[in-house]
């Protein structure tokens, strides 16, 4: 998502990347990705239960997606790093208007399991209308 950002904003759309991983680790994270959005880190997890981000299979984790997201990142030069965190959380993402109305909630299947942004900013789009 990091790389649309410019689109992201344009459209007034704030994002804000959520992580349980302490902060020095968070941040390492949000500069590998040249991202500089807000942080929130929820140790607790709270936020992850709460929108239903449970902990993914082994499968899902080490299934044919993932293998070909690896794939993909060695042919452009670039050595997957072995994750510092818990490698079980899934992942999401939700859009949340500013009445805290929840316009789209996607749950990860597994690491490489994100939504298309299209996806995400036609959700956005029906909201303002």
């Amino acid at each position: 998502m990091w790389q649309q950002r410019e689109e992201l904003e344009q459209r007034g759309i704030e994002v804000v990347a959520v992580t349980f991983e302490p902060p020095p680790q968070a941040q390492i994270f949000l500069g590998k990705t040249e991202a500089d959005w807000p942080l929130l880190v929820d140790p607790q997890r709270r936020l992850y239960r709460a929108y239903g981000l449970q902990k993914a299979g082994f499968w899902d984790i080490w299934g044919p997606r993932t293998w070909l997201v690896y794939l993909r990142e060695l042919l452009r030069g670039k050595v997957p790093t072995p994750s510092e965190g818990d490698i079980w959380q899934r992942g999401g993402d939700l859009l949340i208007d500013a009445d805290g109305i929840i316009r789209f909630h996607f749950v990860g299947a597994g690491p490489a399991d994100r939504p298309p942004l299209q996806d995400i900013i036609a959700a956005y789009e029906r909201s303002i209308r």
